[in-house]
């Protein structure tokens, strides 16, 4: 039984432009100690995914209009009561947010927000709670854990504080992390160190992971599962191995494509043509065929495209995109 089983998750955002359908339908589950990436341009609805689950989407003009998310066979936490949420967030789901100077409180020491989870959590003293803090900073690679416990967010570097926001994610063993895009402004080598961090704090709880990001690179090594997600719908679900190896998509054709050490030296990147849709007008069918210099059959226009069973573990949505070779469109570049 999986851990986290998400099923037809909609999240919609009303505004006086219309209806933004943010998250229209998407299904997906992980297992205990497996790592699921989701991954598609900005936009795409990976992070609103996931921030629906954990109760954060800001409620106007956000809204959950359908779906379920049961946690371990028992708790939907899309329509559990906010106080029954409250023992969960922090507890048995955590998350490690993309920018932590902004998700962490400048006017509080660190010992005072790592604390936090463990005394909302658990019946710990303070003593204890502070003992506990300083030993999740060491276990995230932080000397002098002991003296830097009582620093402000500001006096670390970026590297330091994404370290301070592991700790406090992992610090009461959740049974699901969701990072949401971690490595984000972190220089090459730091970014390593943070995602192997990840998986050595996940093999040691053996908690599930699910990894929010852009980085193709960082998904190919890290992952069990990917799910491709374009105008707040998957179109490719599969093994690490079916999406890098055997992509079936043209969406994620593209992408891969676009990844700049795929291209030999001196040669133009490649960019995918036109914008993403935009997500406050309907769509009615496959809406990667609807940006500007796609090449498209028309059969999916009006139609919505079903998903597909490539094999045993890998999906794909119908499309009837046509992307050039590579080489015409270096050349035409």
């Amino acid at each position: 039984m999986p851990i986290l089983d998400v099923k037809d998750l909609k999240t919609y955002f009303h505004t006086r432009n219309g209806v933004v359908r943010a998250v229209d339908g998407v299904s997906f589950s992980v297992d205990r100690g497996q790592t699921l990436g989701i991954v598609g341009e900005s936009g795409s609805g990976k992070s609103v995914s996931c921030y629906s689950l954990m109760g954060l989407i800001p409620q106007p003009p956000g809204r959950i209009e359908g779906g379920q998310a049961i946690l371990d066979g028992e708790t939907d936490l899309l329509s559990c009561s906010e106080k029954v949420l409250q023992k969960i967030r922090g507890r048995r789901v955590s998350m490690i947010f993309q920018d932590p100077m902004t998700s962490l409180n400048p006017y509080l020491r660190v010992s005072s927000q790592l604390t936090e989870a463990l005394q909302m959590h658990e019946s710990v003293t303070r003593k204890e709670a502070l003992k506990r803090a300083t030993q999740a900073l060491e276990e995230v690679g932080i000397n002098e854990a002991s003296s830097r416990i009582q620093f402000y967010p500001h006096e670390f570097s970026g590297g330091m504080r994404q370290r301070v926001m592991i700790a406090m994610a992992m610090i009461t063993h959740p049974d699901v992390l969701i990072a949401d895009e971690p490595t984000t402004a972190l220089d090459v080598t730091v970014q390593a160190q943070i995602l192997e961090l990840i998986r050595e704090r996940q093999k040691a709880n053996n908690s599930a992971v699910i990894l929010i990001t852009h980085d193709l690179g960082v998904v190919a090594g890290m992952c069990d599962r990917v799910n491709v997600m374009y105008a707040g719908k998957i179109v490719e679900s599969g093994t690490a191995e079916d999406v890098f190896h055997n992509a079936q998509h043209p969406y994620t054709v593209a992408l891969q494509r676009s990844i700049p050490s795929l291209g030999s030296k001196g040669e133009p990147l490649y960019t995918i043509p036109g914008l993403p849709p935009d997500l406050a007008k309907p769509i009615p069918g496959d809406a990667f065929a609807l940006r500007e210099g796609i090449e498209h059959g028309g059969k999916w226009i009006d139609t919505p495209p079903p998903m597909r069973q490539v094999s045993e573990t890998h999906w794909v949505r119908e499309s009837d995109v046509i992307l050039p070779a590579l080489e015409e469109v270096l050349d035409a570049e």
